[in-house]
C-alpha cells in the first residue's frame, strides 16, 4: 500500500522520481524499490518522503478514500453524546483549501453538472425528501438522512423524487 500511495502522490505533484529521492535524502533505486513494493522503508525513511511531498505520513500509510461513499440514515456510525446535543459522523475529509455550505432544494427535473476542478469534492446530506445524485455513472437515492461524498472532478447528477426536497451541500475545494 506504502508503494502505491507514494506513486499515487509523486505523480500527482508532478517529481519525479530523482528529485523526491534527493529531496528525501535516499537512493533513486531505493525509492523504486518502495513504489514497487518490493523494499520495506524505514520510518525515518517515510517521514522524509512525506515531508519532501508537504503530506501528512497518514498518506503515505493510508488507503484512499473510496470515490464515493454513501451513509444511509439506518447505517450505525461512530457517535458523541453531550448535555444537549448528539452528533453522528457521517464523513470524514481531509482537504487543504475552502469549504461552501449550501441549502439546496432539488427539484424533480434531472440537472446534470459538468466537472469542476481537479480536487473539488461534494457531500450531500439530504435533510428532507429523497435526491438522486452522485457522479453520472454511479447516482445513488438518498432519503432524508442518507449522505453521499464523492469527487466532484467528473460530471455529476441530481434530482429530487420526492414532493419537497432539500439538503445541505458541502463542496470542497483545494488550495490552488
Amino acid at each position: 500500500m506504502v508503494g502505491g500511495n507514494l506513486r499515487r502522490l509523486r505523480t500527482a505533484a508532478g517529481i519525479s522520481l530523482a528529485d523526491l529521492a534527493a529531496a528525501g535524502g535516499i537512493g533513486k533505486t531505493t525509492l523504486h524499490g518502495i513504489e514497487l513494493g518490493q523494499a520495506n522503508p524505514t520510518l525515518s525513511t517515510l517521514w522524509a518522503l512525506a515531508t519532501a511531498l508537504k503530506v501528512p505520513l497518514g498518506e503515505l500509510l493510508e488507503a484512499p478514500a473510496s470515490a464515493v461513499e454513501v451513509v444511509r440514515a439506518t447505517d450505525d456510525r461512530p457517535r458523541a453524546e453531550g448535555d444537549a446535543v448528539g452528533a453522528r459522523l457521517l464523513h470524514r475529509i481531509r482537504i487543504r483549501g475552502t469549504v461552501e455550505v449550501y441549502d439546496i432544494e432539488v427539484a424533480g427535473a434531472e440537472q446534470h453538472s459538468d466537472a469542476h476542478l481537479p480536487g473539488v469534492e461534494e457531500c450531500l446530506v439530504v435533510t428532507e425528501g429523497s435526491v438522486t445524485t452522485g457522479p453520472a455513472d454511479a447516482a445513488a437515492e438518498l432519503e432524508a438522512g442518507d449522505s453521499i461524498r464523492f469527487d466532484a472532478a467528473s460530471p455529476h447528477v441530481y434530482q429530487g423524487t420526492g414532493t419537497r426536497n432539500h439538503a445541505v451541500l458541502l463542496m470542497l475545494h483545494p488550495e490552488p
